[in-house]
């Protein structure tokens, strides 16, 4: 995951050059990884796997719930025990947190070969690819933005409602601001500085947003405005407020 500042691009491609070759980079470890293929035993749903490394931990996603735990990756294994979280899906991803948990459960060996990390059992072998390759992170600017999600400092939250209204942003290079709120549009200014955006009064249309919506409409306009945080994790902006109030957005 990076910070948000569009001018230190070229900073931070060096630095990551800088860094390759090093024993850390022998290691997942502080790396994101998707899954690109699967021998043996199939992701239900088609997955892909999405695994994490950072701090001593990793984390875990299938395509349903979220498991994270502390790991160990002495041996050449993937030793740790996954605490997920409990949210329904539906068929056919309703199975693939029990195959998720079966790959880490049988202490896959691991190797690692550049940008490509692969997972071994006697059920499957599941080969990944570093996330910055795959999917690599999107430009703040001229990039148009849809919220995915809204986040309180109780819960990250989604509803068909919220789908299906397509709360949007875009910023412009000059820091003009564009979107909609999923009922009315609105437009501002924002300008940037490192690791935020600070955004200025929005105006908005004045359509009158019936049930959730206007819900929606004021978790979205709570975030846009003033100081918020902003990082950038491949398609996934991520805004938040001191105050534990934030908007997940996707690039489209």
């Amino acid at each position: 995951m990076r910070l948000l500042l569009p001018v230190v691009a070229t900073v931070l491609a060096l630095a990551s050059c800088a860094g390759s070759g090093t024993a850390e980079a022998q290691t997942p470890a502080g790396r994101t990884f998707i899954s690109v293929k699967v021998d043996g035993a199939q992701i239900p749903g088609g997955g892909p796997l999405e695994v994490a490394f950072e701090d001593g931990r990793i984390s875990a996603y299938a395509g349903c719930n979220r498991g994270s735990g502390p790991v160990d990756l002495a041996d050449g294994r993937v030793v740790t025990q996954l605490a997920t979280t409990m949210m329904a899906c539906p068929p056919p991803l309703d199975a693939a947190d029990a195959w998720m948990t079966k790959l880490f459960e049988a202490r896959p060996s691991w190797t690692l070969d550049g940008d490509t990390l692969t997972l071994t059992t006697d059920a499957a072998t599941v080969t990944l690819r570093d996330k910055k390759v795959v999917n690599p992170d999107r430009a703040l600017t001229g990039t148009h933005w849809i919220v995915h999600s809204l986040v309180s400092s109780e819960a990250v939250m989604t509803s068909v409602d919220l789908e299906q209204a397509r709360p949007s942003l875009t910023i412009a290079a000059d820091g003009a601001v564009t979107g909609s709120t999923g009922c009315n549009q609105f437009n501002g200014r924002a300008t940037f500085s490192e690791g935020s955006i600070d955004f200025g009064p929005l105006a908005t249309t004045k359509r009158a947003c019936p049930g959730e919506l206007a819900e929606i409409e004021q978790s979205v306009l709570r975030v846009l405005s003033g100081r918020v945080q902003a990082t950038i994790d491949a398609d996934e902006l991520r805004l938040n407020r001191d105050d534990g109030y934030g908007l997940i957005l996707r690039a489209q």
